[in-house]
């Protein structure tokens, strides 16, 4: 009886610890939970400085300053691709017109009206149209499964051209036009440290995630201006991410 008494002791301190210790992973997990309470005011200001200040391709001045649209954001949507992938991408953008706040993007049919223009290729095409529209007939081979650049405009964005894949896969379609689109915002730069975020070229993340959804909103906030400095703009921060939690649960 003894044995046995001792036997259920051990097996319930064993239930125990592995209760705890499965709480305890589960909470540094922040992204699972798809609330930005799990995230700190101290995290989101270091998760804006990455991403915003740096970029993977352009000078290092224009590194060191908040890029974004100062106006409306028009989108083309040019599909070379074998697949129609419009329907999608349509969504994801209106999607963005309404989850973030002081961003109005919409897609448009006009080569005249668009400061952003998308081009949805096959792998095949993806060399040929990066080098055509994009970096230049003489760049060599074109950097990453997909791509984004930006051109300055005084100290604000005045054009994004983005080529993304269609052909590999679903999820790597997702991925791509996530991540590019958001990127052509503003937020340029990729880090390995955020585990969490598509802004990461290690992560398996393919949607508009809560602390992307922050970055992004913190951006488009209208005391974020163009053209600002780290030390400018997280003189305000604090202020902003305040309100931006009041709008993303």
């Amino acid at each position: 009886m003894m044995c046995e008494s001792v036997t259920a002791t051990l097996v319930r301190l064993v239930q125990a610890a592995f209760l705890v210790l499965l709480v305890s992973l589960t909470s540094l997990i922040p992204a699972r939970a798809g609330d930005l309470s799990a995230f700190t005011d101290a995290q989101l200001i270091a998760g804006f400085r990455k991403t915003v200040f740096g970029a993977e391709f352009g000078s290092a001045q224009y590194e060191r300053i908040v890029k974004k649209f100062a106006g409306p954001v028009r989108m083309r949507v040019v599909d070379y691709s074998g697949t129609n992938r419009h329907r999608q991408i349509s969504a994801f953008v209106a999607s963005l017109h309404s989850k973030v706040d002081g961003l109005d993007i919409r897609i448009v049919n006009s080569k005249a009206r668009a400061n952003f223009t998308l081009y949805v290729v096959d792998r095949a095409s993806y060399l040929a149209t990066v080098q055509s529209n994009v970096l230049g007939l003489h760049s060599g081979a074109a950097p990453g499964q997909c791509l984004v650049r930006l051109v300055p405009s005084a100290s604000s964005i005045g054009s994004s051209t983005a080529v993304i894949v269609a052909d590999e896969g679903e999820s790597e379609f997702r991925r791509c036009m996530v991540e590019e689109i958001l990127q052509g915002l503003g937020p340029m730069n990729d880090n390995s440290s955020l585990t969490y975020s598509v802004f990461n070229d290690s992560s398996k993340h393919a949607d508009f995630m809560p602390f992307d959804r922050a970055i992004v909103s913190m951006l488009y906030d209208r005391r974020i201006r163009p053209g600002m400095n780290v030390r400018e703009a997280e003189a305000v921060l604090p202020d902003v991410i305040a309100d931006v939690r009041k709008r993303i649960r």
